[in-house]
């Protein structure tokens, strides 16, 4: 048996990613799929529209055999720490033989010889960041131009085979990217496959007469009470129709605008200081801000946070921190180049119930299905996240609020 594994949020799940799905088990040949999927919270720094269980209900109808949970501490972080907590779960699965993501590009051809160079993380490279961002860029805009130019400073003559920065802005590419660069720090033997991306790019608008639109567009049509139907699978819709019936979604950041402002108004400036990415002196421009704010709500807050250097994924995260009570303490890069200590199941399917077992003879770190027989500090941190989450519902339930300890991993 041979399994692939895919790196995904599903949020919500669409007929793009039922697209790479298919072709990710098409390229790899594989018999099994297993999805390493986030929790409540997303990369972005927002809340997934509806809960990890209903995600993984979807995922399991689309066809994969086993889901298992990125910790908030790594779902949370830029793309780095995200790519290497997701590819670390994989590698530690020990049954999976291909990992398989969508990209611009399309091919590996360009991306693994820039994965290979950047991997290093030259003195010369952390250099050039460091001098961008003292002049206010971004760290994502600093690392992609600050990447190109190491890169092809370093290459023979004038010519240079691609333009690295124009491929590094492309948010699949860039993650991507940090996938290869995870898997030769991590010396995994797991082989890597990307396919192109299709239909939409994350930022484009709903296009009439396409079936594949962007999880952008399809979040921003709930939240204006429109149907994604023409851009889902029936099982996706369903469930999302189930879950919104229920109170229980689509959340986005301003269902958790009270706890937020309750968070930034109850904490002083050294309170918020001790918070992951609360750096150069965030915490004094946030109180600053507040009393400033006629209103509050989450979008006004932001708004009046950006800049050049704060992007809006940036502060979204910032905001989850602080909302989760994230410390930096807790989430330091040398904790972080640890890796996740467990395996974390959400869900799995008939078929992947072979899977599991075998997953549970070779894999190097616990298998974990009930948190209720297992400890662990970024457990904690998950059981929070959800709980919190929950807390945003309609109605929450206490099979809500305490999903992980009442709930057996859900089955399709």
């Amino acid at each position: 048996m041979t399994t692939v594994g895919i790196i995904a949020e599903y949020n919500p799940l669409h007929n793009g990613h039922v697209h790479h799905f298919n072709e990710a088990k098409k390229i790899s040949g594989a018999d099994s799929v297993i999805v390493v999927m986030s929790g409540p919270f997303t990369q972005r720094g927002e809340p997934a529209a509806v809960s990890k269980r209903a995600r993984t209900e979807m995922a399991l109808h689309m066809g994969a055999d086993l889901v298992i949970e990125l910790p908030v501490a790594y779902a949370l972080q830029p793309a780095e720490w995200f790519a290497f907590g997701a590819v670390s779960l994989l590698e530690a699965t020990g049954v999976v033989d291909s990992l398989c993501f969508g990209s611009e590009a399309g091919t590996l051809g360009e991306l693994l010889p820039l994965a290979g160079f950047l991997a290093e993380e030259s003195s010369e490279l952390q250099s050039e960041i460091r001098r961008l961002m003292a002049l206010g860029t971004s760290f994502p805009a600093a690392y992609s131009t600050a990447a190109a130019a190491v890169w092809e400073g370093s290459l023979p003559g004038e010519e240079k085979p691609f333009d690295a920065e124009e491929l590094l802005r492309q948010p699949n590419n860039s993650l991507g990217l940090h996938y290869l660069i995870a898997l030769r720090r991590l010396g995994s033997v797991i082989r890597p496959l990307t396919v192109p991306r299709t239909g939409a790019g994350f930022h484009d608008p709903l296009q009439a007469g396409s079936s594949i639109a962007s999880a952008t567009a399809i979040r921003r049509l709930l939240n204006e009470g429109g149907s994604p139907a023409e851009f889902m699978p029936e099982y996706s819709v369903s469930i999302l129709e189930r879950e919104h019936a229920a109170g229980r979604g689509p959340l986005n950041l301003e269902d958790f605008r009270i706890q937020l402002r309750h968070v930034l108004t109850t904490h002083t400036a050294a309170e918020l200081r001790s918070l992951q990415d609360m750096n150069e002196g965030l915490e004094n421009r946030l109180l600053r801000v507040m009393p400033q704010l006629e209103q509050f709500s989450v979008s006004a807050l932001l708004q009046v946070l950006k800049s050049r250097r704060y992007t809006h994924t940036r502060l979204q995260r910032l905001l989850l921190h602080a909302l989760l009570n994230h410390s930096k303490e807790e989430m330091t890069p040398s904790r972080l180049a640890q890796g996740p200590g467990y395996i974390r199941v959400l869900g799995f399917s008939e078929s992947g119930r072979k899977l599991l077992k075998n997953m549970k003879r070779s894999a190097s770190l616990p298998v974990v299905l009930s948190p209720a027989h297992f400890s662990h500090p970024m457990l904690e941190c998950d059981l929070q996240a959800s709980a919190a989450y929950a807390g945003a519902f309609a109605n929450p339930l206490r099979t809500d609020l305490y999903s992980d300890f009442l709930l057996p991993p859900v089955r399709v």
